[in-house]
């Protein structure tokens, strides 16, 4: 095994990782402490993209364009929460799926009546778009790398958020006893409100981050959402925490077996055979992942308390 080729995709699959968690992390928060599965998350990590792609052609600034799409993302996910979502609370999940299933094809084609059905790109922004020099010669995205620490920076300080300040108090005391914690005078509906712009800006971080390195088009979230969902399902529902290992395992896994999964079965197989049954083995390895999770620890590697949020 080439080890710069090792370390490129270790990176890429971190890259990966990083980019599931904030996406995850928005889903976990949101199930976790308001009991809602969220099916239009992903929309709204391709909202955040169209929002960068648009405002920095605009103002020809990458951080300028992502200082406006980010409050622009967070806005469509307050508008959802107050308009729809709102009214699913406490209701059968059935119920919820259904309706996040409606708010998908809504926003899927209201994207595609404002931007059309065309990818859309913006470049990688000139200060990043750089190669560093990695051990042996070999060389890396700079963009890739700053993706990987601003991932970083943002799961740190959201565990500072939920662990450390007085607003994560009051969500971890929503999630156990939302009704004693509204008998103590705190204002329910604005807790939830804010979790979900919470979940919607880090989404929406995520598609403006990806923008760059990715096609801006209407079904980007599909994919990345079901990704999201093995990812909270390997780390525990509820789990922050959970969350960031079970995103950093799922992109590890994806890119490092579809790299190498290939040649490790030609030791076993003839090479013939190893081409078609390599690549299809390495599109399963992450359910086979969340299986071998769910059969060891049926609540996923850290789960949340009971009715918990951490």
């Amino acid at each position: 095994m080439d080890p710069i080729l090792l370390a490129v995709q270790t990176l890429n699959g971190l890259q990966l990782g990083v980019l599931l968690f904030l996406v995850a992390a928005g889903l976990t928060l949101v199930f976790g402490i308001m009991d809602f599965i969220n099916l239009a998350h992903g929309v709204q990590y391709m909202v955040g993209a169209y929002f960068a792609a648009t405002f920095t052609a605009a103002t020809g600034s990458f951080l300028l364009g992502a200082a406006l799409a980010l409050p622009a993302a967070v806005l469509v996910g307050v508008v959802l929460e107050r308009v729809v979502f709102r009214h699913f609370y406490g209701r059968d999940h059935l119920d919820q799926v259904l309706a996040t299933f409606g708010v998908i094809f809504f926003l899927t084609e209201l994207v595609r009546v404002v931007w059309g059905p065309t990818p859309l790109s913006f470049p990688v922004p000139a200060w990043a778009s750089h190669s560093v020099t990695l051990f042996g010669g070999a060389t890396y995205p700079a963009y890739r790398l700053f993706i990987i620490g601003g991932g970083l920076a943002v799961a740190a300080g959201l565990y500072v958020l939920v662990a450390r300040t007085r607003f994560g108090m009051l969500v971890r005391a929503g999630a156990s006893n939302p009704r004693m914690l509204q008998a103590l005078g705190t204002d329910i509906k604005r807790l939830f409100l804010l979790v979900f712009a919470l979940g919607a800006m880090l989404a929406g971080f995520a598609g403006l981050m990806a923008g760059p390195i990715l096609s801006v088009e209407p079904s980007m979230g599909d994919n990345l959402l079901i990704l999201a969902f093995v990812v909270i399902v390997i780390g525990g529902l509820g789990s922050i925490q959970g969350a960031f290992l079970g995103a950093l395992l799922v992109g590890l896994v994806d890119t490092l077996g579809r790299s190498f999964l290939t040649d490790a079965v030609k030791l076993v197989l003839p090479a013939s055979a190893a081409v078609d049954v390599g690549p299809a083995l390495s599109s399963m390895l992450i359910y086979v992942l969340m299986a071998v999770v769910l059969i060891v620890s049926p609540t996923g590697l850290l789960p949340a308390a009971r009715g918990a949020a951490r």
